[in-house]
């Protein structure tokens, strides 16, 4: 009987812990939409419901997704000591993370794609820009997603560490993209791959967005060979880079093996570039995920 006593007892923390956790996330979550339609300068509820904009549906869809891929790593591990700390935890790990991600998609849009107007392209339903966008927000989470699994507690260092991990993306996410960029631009003729989003090859938006979330997934790898200590901070950050940039490189070698051998016999340039072959880039985006995932998994 006392068993079963225990046993209820723990049931109701547990229940009332996971209210707390799921009416944070949807305030956070529901923030979200909001937070995208002031920076778009748009009602969501016209672009969405009156206006059909697919192209910001995506784009919201993608900020929703990344947040709840943040929250998750909020979520993972032991439960606080109390509601309390729970409830300061959650939001404030919620709160930082949608933060890093408005701040991801500044840095990606500035640095990264600095030669299209991702708003105007959205606003003018521009489909491939919306995937781009919706697919650089998730790799982000990605990454600060494993940064929170990996660190313990609730401070300064805390947050320092996140912050790190997150420079550590954008840096590698900016790299990656000016990589593909030069490829794009040798086998087109020095055509610029953003004009080429920007005229709507969504097959090409579909190869570039499982590119960045397969380097994401890459970047991640570090925390299973990097120990968290808070006062070796700078070691941390350069760790997460040099293991990032490492897995970066191996995925993509792998990648581009299993390319050759899955679509043997296919003119991945010609089907994608040029005839815009959404299932091509389909295929080829999801090998570049399952590879990131089965190597990332390996690590672990």
């Amino acid at each position: 009987m006392n068993n079963l006593f225990n046993i209820t007892n723990i049931s109701q923390d547990i229940m009332v812990i996971l209210a707390i956790d799921v009416v944070i996330a949807i305030l956070l979550l529901s923030a979200m939409r909001v937070i995208n339609g002031l920076t778009a300068k748009v009602n969501t509820t016209e672009e969405l419901a009156k206006e059909d904009n697919f192209a910001f549906g995506i784009s919201v869809a993608g900020s929703i997704s990344a947040l709840g891929i943040v929250m998750t790593g909020a979520i993972t591990g032991e439960a606080a000591n109390s509601y309390e700390l729970e409830a300061i935890g959650m939001f404030s790990y919620g709160l930082f993370g949608l933060i890093l991600i408005k701040i991801g998609r500044l840095v990606h849009d500035k640095l990264a794609l600095n030669q299209l107007d991702k708003i105007k392209q959205i606003r003018e339903r521009n489909v491939a820009v919306a995937l781009v966008d919706a697919a650089s927000v998730i790799a982000t989470a990605i990454v600060i997603r494993a940064v929170l699994i990996w660190v313990e507690g609730l401070n300064l260092y805390t947050f320092i560490a996140i912050t790190s991990g997150f420079i550590v993306s954008q840096v590698i996410l900016i790299l990656i993209t000016r990589i593909r960029e030069t490829h794009y631009a040798r086998n087109n003729q020095k055509d610029s791959m953003q004009e080429a989003f920007c005229h709507g090859n969504v097959a090409l938006a579909l190869r570039y967005s499982g590119q960045i979330v397969s380097t994401a997934l890459a970047v991640t790898a570090a925390s299973y060979f990097l120990i968290y200590t808070p006062e070796t901070i700078v070691e941390n950050l350069v760790g997460w880079l040099v293991f990032g940039l490492v897995m970066t490189v191996v995925v993509s070698l792998l990648t581009a093996i299993a390319k050759r051998i899955i679509l043997w016999g296919i003119n991945l340039s010609e089907e994608v570039d040029r005839q815009h072959n959404v299932g091509v880039a389909s295929i080829e985006m999801a090998i570049s995920i399952a590879i990131a995932m089965i190597l990332t998994a390996l690590m672990a």
